[in-house]
C-alpha cells in the first residue's frame, strides 16, 4: 500500500524534506574532502617519517608518520566536509547571536527577578528604542542590514551564475548608511564585477530598494567588492540653515546706510619733474641712390617777397 505524500496548504505535493544544502554543493564538498584527506595524510606523514628516521629505524619512522598524518588528514577532511554547514551558520550568525542573547537574558530575568521588575526591564528594552527617534532609526537600519544580507544570498542562488561546484559568494558584513545599506562581498571563482553590473536592477528589486551600486573594495583584489543599496536620496532634502534666524528677507533695516562720496580722481601731491635737454643733432646732406650728393639747381625760382606783403 503506497503512502500518500502530504499536501501543501495551497495545493501541490510536498516530499516531506527541506533542502538545506544543494546536492551539487554536497557532492563537491565530499570530493574536496577526500582529496584534502589524501594530500594532508601523505604530505604530513612523509615529512614526519623523514624527521623521525633521524632518531629511530626507518620502518618505525613510517609507522610514526602514519600515526601523525592520518589523524591530521581526518581533521582536514572534517573541516572541508562541514564547510557548507559552516558557511550557512555564518550567514545566520547575527540572528543566532541576537536570539541567544535575548533568550539568555529572558531566562536570567525570569529566574532571578520578580515579575514586576521583569516587566519594567522588558518595557524599557522595547519601549525606549521605539520612543526615541534616533534609537528607532538605528535599530531599523541594522535590521535592514540583516535583511539585505539574506536577500543578496537569494540573488546569488537564484539568478547569478555560480562556479561549477555551486559555491556562492561569501557575504561578509553590512552596515547602515545615510541612503541605505552597504554590504561587503567576497566572490568565488566564476564571477566577476562585470557579471554583477548587468544584474543590478534585479538586485535592487530583490532588496526592495530604489537602486543598487557595486564597486571594488580593494585595488589589489578584484574579488573583494562593495554593494551600496540605496533606498532614499539625501541630497534632495531641505536643509535648515542658522542664517534664516539671523537675516529675515521680509524685514527692512531700521536705519538706512549712507555711503560717502565716490572719488573720481586721485589727489596726489605735485612732483617736480626735471627738465631733460636733448642736444641737437647735425643734419646730414642728402645723398642719391649711388651715394653721390645731388647738385644744386641754379634754375630754382626765388620767392617774391611782394607776394607775402
Amino acid at each position: 500500500m503506497s503512502k500518500s505524500s502530504p499536501r501543501r496548504p495551497f495545493g501541490g505535493k510536498s516530499s516531506g524534506t527541506v533542502t538545506v544544502i544543494e546536492a551539487q554543493v554536497h557532492r563537491s564538498s565530499a570530493r574536496n574532502a577526500r582529496l584534502a584527506f589524501i594530500l594532508t595524510a601523505v604530505i604530513i606523514g612523509l615529512l614526519s617519517a623523514v624527521v623521525a628516521a633521524s632518531y629511530m629505524h626507518p620502518i618505525l619512522a613510517l609507522f610514526v608518520g602514519a600515526l601523525i598524518g592520518v589523524p591530521l588528514g581526518g581533521l582536514v577532511w572534517v573541516l572541508v566536509r562541514i564547510w557548507p554547514v559552516l558557511r550557512l551558520l555564518w550567514w545566520w550568525t547575527p540572528e543566532i547571536g541576537i536570539t541567544t542573547f535575548l533568550g539568555a537574558g529572558w531566562v536570567q530575568l525570569a529566574n532571578h527577578t520578580a515579575a514586576p521588575v521583569t516587566a519594567v526591564v522588558v518595557a524599557l528594552v522595547v519601549g525606549v528604542p521605539a520612543a526615541v527617534p534616533a534609537l528607532r532609526r538605528t535599530v531599523f537600519g541594522w535590521a535592514l542590514c540583516l535583511f539585505v544580507r539574506h536577500r543578496l544570498r537569494v540573488c546569488f542562488a537564484q539568478f547569478i551564475i555560480a562556479n561549477r561546484s555551486g559555491s556562492l559568494p561569501l557575504i561578509l558584513w553590512a552596515k547602515p548608511t545615510p541612503v541605505g545599506e552597504r554590504v561587503w562581498v567576497y566572490l568565488r571563482p566564476g564571477l566577476s564585477l562585470a557579471d554583477l553590473e548587468t544584474r543590478l536592477d534585479r538586485i535592487a528589486v530583490a532588496c526592495n530598494a530604489s537602486s543598487a551600486l557595486i564597486e571594488r573594495a580593494s585595488d589589489g583584489n578584484a574579488a573583494y567588492l562593495r554593494f551600496d543599496i540605496k533606498r532614499r536620496e539625501v541630497l534632495t532634502a531641505t536643509v535648515g540653515s542658522p542664517l534664516v534666524d539671523v537675516i529675515d528677507p521680509d524685514s527692512t533695516p531700521a536705519t538706512e546706510r549712507t555711503t560717502g562720496t565716490v572719488p573720481t580722481a586721485l589727489d596726489l601731491p605735485d612732483v617736480d619733474v626735471p627738465t631733460v635737454t636733448i642736444p641737437a643733432q647735425p643734419k646730414k646732406p642728402a645723398t642719391t641712390a649711388n651715394g653721390t650728393k645731388p647738385a644744386a639747381s641754379s634754375s630754382a625760382p626765388e620767392d617774391d617777397v611782394s607776394d607775402w606783403i
